[in-house]
């Protein structure tokens, strides 16, 4: 992988880790049949350093992830404009790593896991709706092969 063109501006890899865990959605980033980037902004959890995804049953995603299953993975945490100084202050990730489509308990437990980041007070009444709505989703691991991420406050 290349390296960081600014490495001042380079966090650790906790650092990354926690900004991809707190931010609140991401850009999923595949490549079509005819060698096309497709971008899709998606909601998403982080568990034991995978990022979770879900998504339709069929559609562009599906499409390309079956062709090739190399992904990338961009999320903007923190943005400040500073408009006088012609400059932004932020943190961003990006994840490179391979998509792959879960199923059984471990696609039960990451859309606990979306209810419990996006909607926590309405946890228990999800049950039902995760219960209805598994069979009518999917859901993909980034198993992350390599996570790299910059700040400048």
């Amino acid at each position: 992988m290349r390296s960081i063109r600014d490495s001042h501006k380079q966090v650790t890899h906790d650092e990354a880790m926690e900004i991809l865990g707190q931010a609140e959605y991401g850009v999923l980033s595949t490549i079509d049949k005819d060698g096309y980037p497709y971008g899709l902004p998606l909601h998403y959890i982080v568990l034991d350093e995978a990022v979770y995804l879900h998504s339709a049953l069929e559609g562009h995603i599906m499409d390309n992830i079956s062709h090739n299953n190399s992904v990338c993975f961009t999320v903007v945490g923190y943005s400040e404009l500073l408009p006088s100084s012609f400059t932004a202050n932020y943190e961003s990730v990006i994840v490179f790593g391979k998509a792959n489509l879960v199923e059984e308990s471990e696609k039960v437990d990451m859309l606990k896991a979306l209810v419990r980041k996006y909607s926590p007070e309405h946890y228990d009444k999800s049950l039902k709706v995760i219960d209805s709505f598994k069979d009518k989703c999917s859901v993909i691991r980034i198993d992350v092969e390599h996570i790299t991420g910059k700040k400048k406050r």
